[in-house]
Parts: C-alpha cells; sequence; structure tokens
C-alpha cells in the first residue's frame, strides 16, 4: 500500500438526483466533497416512462469539469434498467424506467416457461417484475429489440460514453436474472429457453479493474485529460455496502434510501427452497462476496407522499411533520410496504388510506399521521427481513447498520432498532460514495487491500450515531401478526 494520496471522483446515479463526489483518499484520509448534483427527473413520452440518459450524462460531464484534477473515475447507480445500442453503439431508445407498467403480468407469463424454483437455482434472486428479465422479455417483440446489438445498464452505459469501451461490471449484472448465481456468467440458456438473444449481454467486469481512459473528446469537455475511468461495485448497493463501518462479519445492513435493501454479507449464496420462498436475493458484491437481502419497499413512500402534498398545495415540511410524527401513538395504523399498490408513482397518501381500509387498520388522517404509518411500516418490513436473513443464512447479528439518506432520519433509525430488537448504528450518510470511492483507490494502490481495512478507514473517518433498542418487543410483533409483516412469510 502506497504512503500517497489520491484524487478520485465517484459518480452516483439515484432515483431521484445524480451526483459528482471528488474524494481525496489516503491511508488515514477518507474525504468526500460535492461538486455537483443534478436531477433525475423520469419523463413520460408516448404512454412509456423513461429515464432521461442524456441529461444524466450531462451532468456527468459538468460535474467531472467542476471536480478539479483527479486520478480515477468510478460510476455507481441503481440495479436492473438498460439501454439498447445499435451495431454503431448508438442508443435506440431512452431507457425504460423500472416503474413503467410495460411488466404488468410479465412475470407470470415467465414463469410459465422457467417455473419459479428453476429460475432461483439458476440465479439465485428474489422475484420483482422490475427485474431486467422481465422487461427484456416484455420488450421482445419491439422494433428496438431486433434492432439492438448489445444492453448495457445504467452505470456502464455512462461508462461507454465516457470510454468507448462495452461491458457489464458483476455487481450490477447480478441484479439483471439473467446471471448466473454459481458460475458468475451469463445465463445464455436461460435467457434462449425465454426467446431472448444472449449476444445481447457484454463482457463482464470485475470491480477494481480499468475499464478505459476517457476518449479524447470527453477528456476536453471536462479537462480531466486521459483518466482512468474504474470498475466499481456499480450497483449502488454494493459499494454502499462497501462503505459500512463494520467490524467483523455478524452485522447487518440496511441500505436505506428510496429502497431499503436490507440483508448480510456472505462468502456464497443461499439456494434453498426456503430461502426462495422468503423472497431473498442473492446478488454480487465486491471481492467476490454476496450480498444475501430482501429489497424493502423504502422511503419511496414518503417521498412520494411528500410529491402529492405538494402537488395538492399543502405545506408541508419534513422535518417538522418528522417531529409531529415522532410525537404520536406508534403502530396506531400499519401497511405492507410490499403490496404492488405502492409501486407506480401516484397518490400514494390516497393508497396508505386505502390499503388501510381493505386491512382494517386505521386510516392515517393527515400529513403526521401518514409519515408515522410509513415509518412504522418500514420499519416492521426491516424487521422481518433482518430476522429471516438471520434464519435463512445462520449468520447471527450482533448490529444493524444502517447507511444512506435514511441514516439521517433519526426517527426510523429509532423504530428500526425498536422493531428489531438490535441497536442500529445509523451512517455515514454518503456510504455509496465512499465504497465507490475506496475501490477506486485500491486499484491506485492507496488503501489497504480488503475491505476489512476499506471500513476501518471509514470508520476512523465517519459519524456514526448509536441507537438502542427501547420498549418491549411485543407491540411490533402483534402489529406485525395482525398485517402478515413477519419473518417466514413473504
Amino acid at each position: 500500500m502506497s504512503s500517497r494520496e489520491a484524487a478520485v471522483a465517484a459518480v452516483d446515479l439515484g432515483a431521484a438526483s445524480g451526483r459528482v463526489m471528488r474524494a481525496r483518499v489516503g491511508p488515514d484520509t477518507l474525504d468526500l466533497t460535492e461538486v455537483a448534483r443534478f436531477p433525475n427527473v423520469p419523463v413520460r413520452a408516448g404512454g412509456t416512462l423513461h429515464w432521461d440518459a442524456l441529461r444524466l450524462y450531462r451532468g456527468i460531464l459538468e460535474g467531472l469539469r467542476d471536480a478539479g484534477p483527479v486520478d480515477s473515475i468510478g460510476v455507481d447507480s441503481w440495479g436492473v434498467d438498460f439501454g439498447l445500442l445499435d451495431g454503431d453503439g448508438r442508443l435506440l431508445g431512452n431507457p425504460v424506467h423500472y416503474r413503467d407498467g410495460r411488466t404488468d403480468g410479465v412475470m407470470d407469463e415467465v414463469l410459465r416457461v422457467v417455473p419459479p424454483r428453476e429460475l432461483y437455482t439458476a440465479t439465485g434472486l428474489q422475484l420483482m417484475p422490475i427485474n431486467t428479465l422481465f422487461q427484456l422479455f416484455a420488450a421482445r417483440d419491439t422494433a428496438q429489440y431486433a434492432a439492438a446489438r448489445t444492453m448495457l445498464l445504467i452505470p456502464d452505459l455512462m461508462a461507454f460514453w465516457l470510454t468507448g469501451e462495452a461491458g457489464s461490471e458483476r455487481t450490477n449484472a447480478s441484479t439483471t436474472q439473467l446471471l448466473d448465481v454459481v458460475t458468475g456468467t451469463w445465463a445464455g440458456g436461460l435467457a434462449q429457453r425465454l426467446g431472448l438473444r444472449p449476444g445481447l449481454f457484454a463482457p463482464l467486469r470485475e470491480p477494481g479493474s480499468v475499464i478505459g481512459s476517457l476518449t479524447a473528446g470527453v477528456a476536453e469537455v471536462t479537462g480531466q485529460g486521459a483518466v482512468p475511468v474504474t470498475a466499481v461495485g456499480s450497483h449502488d448497493t454494493a459499494s454502499a455496502v462497501v462503505g459500512v463501518p463494520a467490524r467483523g462479519r455478524a452485522f447487518g445492513y440496511i441500505s436505506c434510501g428510496t429502497w431499503s435493501l436490507v440483508g448480510v454479507e456472505l462468502g456464497g449464496p443461499v439456494l434453498t427452497e426456503e430461502s426462495r420462498a422468503a423472497n431473498f436475493t442473492n446478488e454480487a458484491g465486491v471481492d467476490g462476496t454476496i450480498r444475501y437481502l430482501r429489497n424493502v419497499m423504502g422511503l419511496w413512500l414518503l417521498q412520494e407522499s411528500m410529491r402529492q402534498w405538494r402537488a395538492d398545495g399543502l405545506d408541508v415540511d419534513l422535518p417538522d411533520l418528522l417531529r409531529e410524527a415522532a410525537a404520536l401513538p406508534g403502530l396506531r395504523s400499519v401497511i405492507d410496504t410490499g403490496d404492488p399498490a405502492f409501486l407506480p408513482p401516484g397518490d400514494m397518501p390516497g393508497r396508505i388510506v386505502a390499503a388501510c381500509r381493505r386491512t382494517g387498520e386505521a386510516p392515517p388522517a393527515g400529513p403526521a399521521e401518514t409519515v408515522r404509518c410509513i415509518l412504522d411500516s418500514i420499519a416492521l418490513a426491516h424487521r422481518a427481513a433482518i430476522e429471516d436473513a438471520q434464519r435463512l443464512s445462520g449468520i447471527a447479528v450482533d448490529v444493524v447498520h444502517v447507511v444512506g439518506g435514511g441514516a439521517r432520519n433519526e426517527l426510523l433509525c429509532r423504530l428500526t432498532a425498536d422493531a428489531c430488537g438490535l441497536p442500529v448504528e445509523a451512517g455515514p450518510q454518503e456510504a455509496t460514495a465512499l465504497g465507490n470511492a475506496l475501490v477506486q483507490a485500491r486499484s491506485l494502490g492507496v488503501v489497504g487491500d480488503d475491505l476489512d481495512a476499506m471500513r476501518a478507514l471509514v470508520r476512523a473517518t465517519s459519524r456514526v450515531t448509536r441507537y438502542e433498542p427501547s420498549g418491549p418487543a411485543g407491540p411490533w410483533s402483534a402489529a406485525a401478526s395482525r398485517t402478515g409483516i413477519v419473518a417466514g412469510r413473504h
């Protein structure tokens, strides 16, 4: 390990915004500075909900220009969504948003060809209609699909535009339900059975490998020169798990944002029938690890509620609402956050009221009660996922790390500690960008070689808040029982 420091640019694309972070990294140094943030606003055109990929790319270029000289660049984003390129490497259309309705009913159609157990044994992924497999199957009869020669996931698409090199980084490829969880190669036979073309899948890359240098045009626009672009854990959760300030392996994690990714880190996949029935997923992590987790509908419910209230003309302030919600009695009304009714954009407060009425819960009256309902319900879902992760993996957890934007939500962190009956250590909020930067820095030889060393640096340089569980477990168990949000029942 070198004693020198490096400056790297961590490009982190989220569902609501993207940002470029400049990180200064060395053996005892890990500093992050946000140099650019830009909105990620979906666009509905012709009845289809799209990501505005070119707007995101422009934001990246402008952010790299503002970052100043760096030694490396890495890109991470959410999973599952992709762009299709023609034989000349041109994007055939804006990537479709995973919340678009094109996959409605598609999962059942696929499962008639490949039964759920067989699909799980092959790919290790939980069944979600947003998975790339179902999106690609929905697109297979379109003119765009017929013209396509390459499929690139979002961070791989951005890296391709930066360097001209096409490939698929493994941690994000593992979210597609098209990667063989045992061999670590594309599941070409599975694709062919479903009428999909394995030739669309780009060669796989490992985190830490160099993708290529910025093209001459990009180097000129950004002022960066021929800087290498490094493959990081390009699925944002893979980078976030690198940035968890854990000691050892007996920890649970919740990467908490629009989604809550709740699980444990393992050395190999769990492919039992019990694991499949619990809807747990085995996604690739950095250094050959497995992110054994469940996707839980997270702060999307709160984000979309806030958007709706403001659209309705209500003057709502989130910090005020959280204070009001904290003063309310807990567990008065809870919902199953995994209800598919909550997946699309729309009137989230109205859907929550309707869900409560369907299940006999007291419908929340007004924004503060709705916020408390949402956070109580997310905490219940966290509880069920942590309990299942321990039971199915055989790993006993003694602490739960909450990282990402949810780490700043004190009420949610307290409720999660109470619901799980375990200490919660919240922070860092920027775990994804930190993990992204650390993998780059390791490839440059300025930090330790293993995950333990990288996490020790995060612990030494980050602020973490610890929440101890308080109060009896009984009310949480009762609320879980009446809503079905319990371990082993997914």
